[in-house]
């Protein structure tokens, strides 16, 4: 059996929840019940009064219209125009892009994000971070492509895979600025972007990322191998001539 203060409090309980519309939680009510009425009562006793007589909020429901829209306007997918055609003769006309995780040094671990043209397979921007933000992305991309004339940015495509990086609109409104193309990989399959993977996979082999014990270590060594790897390193399918070759760039 209640006892007057109990019977007071319940009083109060269903005063509040029917001026609130049936909208008010148990901390709203325990916060109006402290702050106007000067009762003090914890949040169990609150919600065991509300369920003992039948005092259930209305809970606004979320518009899911709403939450589509706004997520397609926030990110969206792209056909995959390049198809795996992979073979490409001529410079600026396909880049390929991909974020990769690095671990280094004793459990430590960075991101590596690379822009590959594959008409001359040289890597064209890279960034190494040590966060995963929508920023890895777009890191150098307004000089890349600032250096193109507009006829070229016009033929250009840039593919990359579905990560929330290359969906997002701030990523988008980037390529639209310069009028280059986007494309997309499948989800989930590895393969449509294979050009970038395999340079990653080349990275990680020849790469001792262990030794370097700092970030900044990181850094100097990823630019090294980089650098090597435009200007020093020939490939077969190069004709045996390095990336920089391949664009008349002697080092």
């Amino acid at each position: 059996m209640l006892g007057e203060r109990d019977e007071f409090g319940v009083e109060l309980i269903k005063d509040i929840h029917e001026r609130r519309t049936r909208k008010a939680g148990i901390k709203t009510i325990k916060m109006i019940l402290e702050r106007d009425c000067k009762l003090i009562m914890n949040l169990k006793k609150i919600k065991r009064i509300k369920k003992q007589y039948g005092l259930e909020t209305s809970v606004r429901r979320k518009n899911k219209f709403k939450m589509i829209s706004k997520k397609a306007e926030e990110h969206s997918i792209v056909p995959n125009i390049l198809n795996r055609k992979f073979d490409v003769k001529k410079e600026d006309n396909v880049y390929t892009t991909d974020i990769s995780y690095l671990e280094f040094g004793k459990g430590h671990r960075a991101y590596l994000s690379v822009v590959k043209d594959l008409g001359t397979k040289e890597i064209l921007n890279y960034y190494v971070s040590s966060q995963m933000s929508l920023e890895i992305a777009l890191v150098g991309l307004d000089r890349l492509f600032s250096r193109l004339p507009l006829r070229k940015r016009k033929k250009l495509v840039v593919h990359s895979d579905q990560g929330f990086h290359y969906t997002h609109k701030g990523y988008r409104n980037l390529l639209s600025k310069y009028e280059v193309k986007q494309s997309m990989s499948r989800k989930g399959n590895c393969l449509d972007n294979a050009p970038v993977e395999s340079f990653f996979g080349h990275l990680k082999d020849e790469v001792d990322l262990k030794s370097c014990e700092t970030y900044v270590e990181l850094k100097k060594t990823i630019k090294n191998y980089i650098t090597s790897y435009n200007n020093v390193r020939p490939q077969w399918g190069l004709q045996r001539k390095t990336p920089a070759e391949c664009r008349g760039l002697n080092w």
